[in-house]
């Protein structure tokens, strides 16, 4: 158990920020799986314009913390490969 003062405002802070950053991350997935099934259903329009939806979130996770650069860059690379292949 926290005993200092600091302690107990970080167990807060961390609580507080897990929620945020779940819902966050929460948003991205959803995003990117429009992305994915536009792509399954062969439609290169309603991809692009899904990735062009995408893209500004994750850059956003990349800005709180909440993903890495290299794995956005990752991602993204890798989802307009598959658009640009449909």
């Amino acid at each position: 158990m926290a005993n200092t003062p600091q302690a107990r405002k970080r167990i807060r802070r961390n609580t507080n920020r897990a929620e945020i950053n779940g819902a966050r991350m929460s948003r991205i997935r959803g995003f990117v799986k429009k992305v994915e099934t536009a792509i399954e259903g062969g439609d290169k329009t309603a991809a692009a314009d899904a990735l062009k939806a995408a893209q500004p979130e994750m850059a956003r996770g990349v800005a709180r913390g909440v993903l890495h650069k290299n794995t956005v860059a990752r991602k993204m690379s890798r989802l307009s490969k598959r658009i640009a292949a449909l």
